[in-house]
């Protein structure tokens, strides 16, 4: 059975209240075609992890703007001005996470592992209402790891079988969401005949890799 799909097929697998993790750093590696066919659906109240909410009016910043965001869990959000102003008025709730930490529980959440002690945040406001222990004479708080329902990925080619390659920093957090989530659906640049990626280039192997989206496509 083909894994290829349209954008508008794909974000039917995106209920409201869902939660769901969006490849990218600014811009960069983020399925912007399928933000874009979701920003065109009714789906409301997301739970959204990602390293940041787009730009003003660009990426996720469309579904921000148009308030279809419950809550986002990530690292830079300053990025997008109209964050700020949904979370000041509490139109947003935000979970701020450092980016090794959130890498690092949406892995453990990939892994199947029950979470992890790091020393990032001991002793800020971060760290408030998470467990601390003492390893070794040095603090550590713990985090839990990181699942999605869904998650919505950017990668440079795929074969007809969903191997998946990407293009340099565009990699980004998009393999590791790849193993986090129920449903993992993939926006390429390009798909081709299964065997002509060569294993040695494969980063995201098919098994992890639910349906293709080929960018632009609607």
């Amino acid at each position: 059975m083909s894994k290829l799909i349209t954008c508008e097929d794909a974000v039917k697998k995106v209920k409201s209240g869902s939660r769901i993790m969006v490849g990218g750093f600014g811009l960069v590696g983020s399925p912007l075609s399928l933000i874009a066919a979701l920003a065109q659906t009714e789906v409301k109240d997301l739970e959204i992890i990602s390293n940041n909410l787009g730009e003003p009016g660009r990426g996720l910043g469309v579904l921000v703007r148009q308030k279809q965001v419950k809550k986002a869990i990530g690292s830079y959000f300053t990025s997008n001005p109209e964050v700020v102003k949904a979370f000041l008025n509490k139109e947003l709730e935000v979970e701020l996470l450092p980016q090794g930490t959130m890498s690092e529980a949406i892995r453990a959440g990939g892994a199947g592992l029950g979470g992890f002690y790091t020393p990032v945040a001991v002793g800020t406001k971060i760290a408030e209402a998470k467990e601390e222990r003492t390893l070794n004479g040095k603090k550590f708080v713990f985090q839990e790891p990181l699942k999605a329902n869904v998650a919505l990925i950017k990668a440079k080619k795929a074969d007809q079988l969903g191997n998946l390659i990407y293009n340099k920093s565009a990699r980004n957090f998009n393999p590791m969401m790849a193993t986090a989530a129920d449903v993992v659906i993939a926006e390429v640049d390009e798909i081709v005949e299964a065997g002509q990626i060569s294993p040695e280039e494969i980063v995201t192997p098919h098994l992890y890799v639910d349906y293709i989206v080929l960018k632009g496509v609607k």
